[in-house]
Order: C-alpha cells, then structure tokens, then sequence
C-alpha cells in the first residue's frame, strides 16, 4: 500500500486568490488607520491572520491590542468574501486532486484560512469539507510558519506526517513542512520565487498545480 500523503495549501497553491487576500488585508488595515505599502502585506501572506497582523502592527509600532486584532482580522474576511467571485482555479488545480485520487495516494487541505473565508474557494475545486480531508485554522492552535495544520492533515489522512510531502507557495508553508519533518514542494503560482522557495526548504519548485501534475512521476507517484 502506497503510504505517501501529499498535504496542500490552499490560497495561491491550488486557487488563484493571494492578491484577493492582499487587498483585503490592505483594506481592513487602512480602515484601522494604518498605512502600509501593499507589498509589506504580500511578505506576510501565508501565514496566520492573527500572525500577519501583529507583524505589521511591530513594524509600524502601533499598540498590539487583542480587540484591534480582532476587528481587523473581521474587517479582512468581510472584504475578502466580497471579491470572492474574482477567484479562480489555478491551472491543473482539479485535476491534480484527481490524479491523486486515481492514483489512490492520499492528499488533503491545511489551509491558514477559518473555514468562513476557504468555502468559497475550495467548492471551485470541487473539495468538500463534507466529504474531503480539510482542515482550517479554526482547528488548530497555531497556524504557518507552526506546523500544527499540516501534522493535523497528515493524521486526518492516516498517514504519519514523514511519508507526507507539503504542497504550498509561500516560504511559510516551506518553513512549518520543515518543522513538521515533511518534504516540502513550492508553487511559483503564489508570488515567492524559485530561489526564496528553496531556501526555505522546498526540494522541488514547480509553476503552479499543472507543473506539478506533468512532474508526478518525480515525485514518487507512478
């Protein structure tokens, strides 16, 4: 039996969604009075909400406060779920699920998405929560660069998480496969390049799910 897991982000891995997320970020900031150039928020894409938002609360060197956060983090899904209809698939994206699944290889979703704001984006690709192995920020205690989402993916699939490769497009997802003792794959379909990719651990960097889908073989699958 075949005891690999490919374990996948969501957001600029498998949907086409990380400049949504940016602006919305970039919205819910600036409504809270803090101005912040769009690519400082793009670093920082990938990993927590609560994560991203104290970071560039430091940077600007405004006062960390648990209601600020809060209200900035609600002020970003409600900006994001309006441009939901914006987002699309990313090239390959249902039919790498599909070959997995063919292929009886196990895979599932660690998002650092709350289920409120990956629904959209995971019915198009056809994942369920209802039926699929997902698991959402709303499930763990610490999100990327932590491992927890992908340790609890990996035993959501039944497999242990050092026969799992990560799937994701950000150093964040590189760094917590790293710490979670998984293989990691980087996506270029996310904003990071090749070179930030592998230094952040990732042993194989392809353009989005399509390239990785032409490159199976590589990766064990057969």
């Amino acid at each position: 039996m075949n005891r690999q897991a490919f374990l996948f982000d969501l957001d600029g891995t498998l949907v086409d969604s990380v400049y949504q997320h940016v602006l919305a970020w970039h919205e819910a900031l600036e409504r809270e009075g803090i101005h912040l150039s769009i690519w400082r928020v793009h670093r920082r894409i990938g990993m927590s909400g609560g994560l991203l938002i104290n970071l560039l609360l430091r940077e600007t060197g405004m006062a960390i406060e648990p209601a600020r956060i809060e209200r900035i983090a609600a002020w970003h899904a409600e900006a994001y779920l309006r441009h939901a209809n914006e987002i699309s698939p990313l090239p390959g994206a249902r039919d790498l699920l599909s070959a997995l699944t063919m292929a009886q290889v196990p895979w599932a979703i660690a998002t650092s998405s709350r289920m409120e704001t990956a629904r959209p984006t995971l019915d198009l690709i056809g994942v369920s929560p209802e039926r699929d192995p997902i698991v959402t920020r709303d499930e763990v205690r610490h999100a990327k660069p932590d491992p927890d989402l992908f340790l609890a993916a990996a035993a959501r699939v039944g497999v242990s998480i050092e026969q799992s490769t990560v799937v994701g497009d950000s150093v964040w997802d590189m760094l917590a496969a790293q710490r979670a003792r998984a293989l990691g794959v980087g996506l270029l379909s996310g904003g990071y390049g090749q070179e930030e990719l592998e230094r952040a651990g990732a042993y194989r960097v392809f353009a989005d799910p399509a390239d990785m889908l032409a490159h199976l073989d590589e990766l064990g699958v057969r």
